[in-house]
């Protein structure tokens, strides 16, 4: 077996142990949030010196520095809303080693060429940042359809007798993830005697619904000025499944667009990098005419690339 054949099998190895690593690492049962909780709550079963153990003195250190800036605060919001259980300094090590991982098996596989690292390390840049879009974006999506049946289950809690944060716990307790995982959050925030504005708050700082910020404003103008909080929940609750019903119609009429947007933007693409791969002499031979004119031609199709696809996004976006 050559030297160059263990080296690529070892990048493979390597990028599988990363992908395994995040999805493990993402599926942990408790948050970060709720083992700080935890501490208040009684909750936390390692003594504080297992828990200064298990911690990374360098993801913690960038951790620190980064996160005191708008574009750490960016990424730690962003990680929370997916539901990640990783740190800011841990991020950013994960984006470093899929740069290496996937550059250098690109570099190997494209002839030991510095391009064919550019482009898998290209790759490996933006895959973490893929990856947390999708897990946002999905773990949205599933808030949003339970929280029609989160709503009924509050309103018949109140009607029953119980409290606000009686309903919202008896949420945490019977409704499956994500919103069971998000009200236990707030709860817990509660307990501990942070006010329930700043509860909710936070809440909808994790989850950008805008259902939900209908939900929290109605919450908290029936606690200034009084009301009957059931009635007005059983009323949103009525407009929220009818727009999570209109949103399901209009998603599936629309996914043949969205679907062929994709596709198109993707696939030159797709088909310029897997040329580069399989001859990257005949695609070099665009350059025959001249630098200048294959810069300004890689332009055009970029352009055109991204207004087309932007187009069709917006055909496929209609808003409910």
């Amino acid at each position: 077996m050559s030297l160059t054949l263990i080296i690529i099998i070892g990048g493979i190895i390597l990028i599988v142990l990363l992908i395994v690593g995040v999805i493990v690492s993402s599926s942990s049962e408790r948050t970060l949030v709720e083992q700080r909780l935890g501490q208040y709550l009684g909750e936390e079963g390692n003594a504080p010196a297992d828990r200064e153990a298990q911690r990374s003195i360098l993801t913690d250190w960038v951790s620190a520095r980064v996160e005191q800036t708008s574009f750490g605060d960016k990424i730690k919001r962003d990680l929370a809303r997916a539901d990640l259980k990783f740190k800011v300094g841990e991020y950013f090590a994960l984006i470093f080693f899929a740069v290496a991982a996937f550059g250098g098996l690109a570099w190997l596989i494209g002839g030991r060429n510095i391009i064919s690292f550019l482009i898998g390390a290209v790759v490996g840049f933006f895959a973490p940042g893929f990856y947390v879009r999708r897990q946002q974006s999905r773990r949205l999506n599933r808030f949003n359809d339970q929280l029609a049946d989160m709503l009924n289950l509050m309103v018949n809690g109140l009607r029953a007798g119980y409290s606000t944060m009686q309903a919202m716990e008896a949420v945490s307790k019977e409704l499956p993830a994500p919103i069971s995982e998000e009200f236990r959050r707030v709860v817990q925030e509660m307990q501990i005697g942070i006010p329930m504005e700043t509860a909710l708050n936070n809440l909808h700082r994790r989850i950008p619904s805008d259902d939900l910020d209908f939900v929290i404003t109605a919450v908290n103008v029936q606690r200034e000025v009084g009301g009957n909080l059931s009635e007005i929940l059983d009323t949103i609750s009525f407009t929220i499944r009818e727009r999570v019903k209109i949103k399901g119609e209009i998603r599936v009429l629309t996914s043949q667009v969205r679907a062929s947007g994709t596709l198109l933007s993707l696939i030159p693409i797709f088909l310029t990098v897997v040329l580069w791969f399989l001859n990257p002499k005949y695609l070099m031979s665009f350059l025959d005419a001249g630098v200048l004119c294959a810069v300004i031609a890689g332009a055009a199709v970029v352009i055109l690339i991204g207004l087309g696809y932007f187009i069709m996004m917006r055909i496929a976006d209609i808003e409910v």
